[in-house]
């Protein structure tokens, strides 16, 4: 879906709430607190509980509860984060729409946070595994605490998982590996740091191939420019973005490159499912 067709096709307040109506009850319309029908009420976007007489709408404990923006603002946010691939600043959503910056910076982390997963599947296949530091502006001035230590994992073909860790020793890595890789795993592919063969357990040090880049970068399918084209993409996000310190913004923006960073990039119609 491109801006155009999102404007056709979510151009108005009634559109928005219809579309959010069909992802939370595809069949009847229930109560959210007892789970039995609801009836319209006239007039208005609420409905009245049949048997509690619990009066909701389509918005109600959902990212849009008790917002005060239209709903084809927040359509129009979510899209324009989804299809930005370097992200984009609540600056730059802020002169899109006109609004002041505290409620784009609002809408822009309430959304980034929508996207987070509470209990992802754990990866198998061809898994990449690499660590990287990532700064923020105010580390040309060695301001304390804006370094932060990225470990990231991806499956070939699937997911991508971008995690902030205290630091970058193998007690750590370890313990970021066991719960993000699964048993079904086939191979783990790293570069040659000395970390990996204390991090990885036994079962794990079978699979484990690595690639040596002073002397070549790919050995066949032995490489992780997968997972570095993620580390790649989160620093030119972070320089959109604008983001000096690191202390409270950076993890909302791990999760976001990490949709924006997988082989089939999120679509809006995904974020939206996230969203109710």
């Amino acid at each position: 879906m491109n801006l155009v067709e999102l404007i056709k096709v979510f151009g108005d307040e009634s559109k928005c709430r219809r579309y959010i109506e069909h992802l939370r009850w595809s069949r009847e319309i229930t109560c959210p607190r007892c789970n039995k029908p609801a009836t319209a009420i006239a007039n208005r976007f609420q409905y009245d509980c049949d048997e509690c007489h619990y009066q909701f709408s389509a918005t109600s404990g959902t990212i849009f509860h008790d917002t005060h923006l239209p709903l084809t603002k927040w359509f129009l946010a979510t899209y324009l984060l989804c299809e930005s691939k370097k992200g984009m600043s609540a600056c730059q959503i802020q002169r899109t729409w006109e609004s002041v910056y505290k409620t784009a910076w609002y809408l822009c982390h309430r959304i980034r946070a929508a996207m987070l997963e509470v209990a992802p599947e754990p990866l198998d296949g061809t898994v990449e595994i690499d660590e990287n530091l990532c700064r923020g502006e105010e580390a040309a001035v060695a301001c304390k605490g804006n370094v932060s230590v990225v470990i990231g994992i991806r499956q070939r073909n699937g997911d991508l998982r971008l995690i902030r860790a205290k630091d970058a020793k193998s007690k750590t890595v370890r313990e970021i590996i066991n719960a993000n890789v699964g048993g079904e795993v086939e191979v783990i592919l790293t570069d040659e740091s000395a970390i990996y063969p204390w991090a990885l357990d036994a079962m794990l040090k079978s699979k484990h191939k690595t690639i040596n880049h002073t002397r070549e970068y790919a050995h066949g399918d032995v490489h992780t420019n997968t997972v570095e084209s993620a580390f790649s993409l989160l620093k030119r996000g972070l320089w959109v973005l604008g983001i000096r310190s690191l202390r409270n913004t950076f993890q909302p923006t791990l999760t976001k490159c990490r949709f924006v960073s997988t082989i089939v990039r999120i679509s809006f119609f995904s974020a939206t499912r996230l969203l109710v």
